[in-house]
């Protein structure tokens, strides 16, 4: 399938995507700069890209498409177009930080909150 869509390349990228899967690692991705990738790996397995985040939404009309067929909503929507990974560069900063909002959050038990406050009652 990759074979019909890109090089070795792309074949490459699919299988270190699918490697991270097997090893429970999380990717993020800008996926434009190879697109067939994702729908490829999506296409094997509709649970492939579970581990997978977008990193962004490209100004491409054709990246939209990509995203809503792969079922991935982007974090970022910027209007980019430059590649390189650029915005991926921008939500590892944006990811770590929700990480740590989420590691550092205390739970309602722990901040003394009780269900009625958490309502609003």
């Amino acid at each position: 399938m990759l074979a019909a869509v890109g090089g070795e390349e792309l074949a490459a990228i699919a299988g270190a995507v699918l490697a991270a899967r097997m090893g429970r690692i999380p990717c993020c991705s800008t996926a434009m700069p190879a697109p067939p990738r994702p729908p490829c790996c999506y296409a094997i397995d509709r649970h492939a890209l579970d581990h997978c985040l977008v990193a962004h939404r490209s100004a491409e009309p054709g990246h939209t498409r990509l995203l809503q067929a792969i079922g991935q909503r982007p974090l970022l929507d910027m209007d980019m177009r430059l590649g390189e990974a650029s915005a991926a560069a921008l939500a590892v900063p944006l990811l770590k930080a929700a990480a740590a909002c989420h590691n550092g959050m205390a739970t309602f038990a722990e901040a003394g909150v009780s269900s009625n406050d958490a309502l609003g009652d």
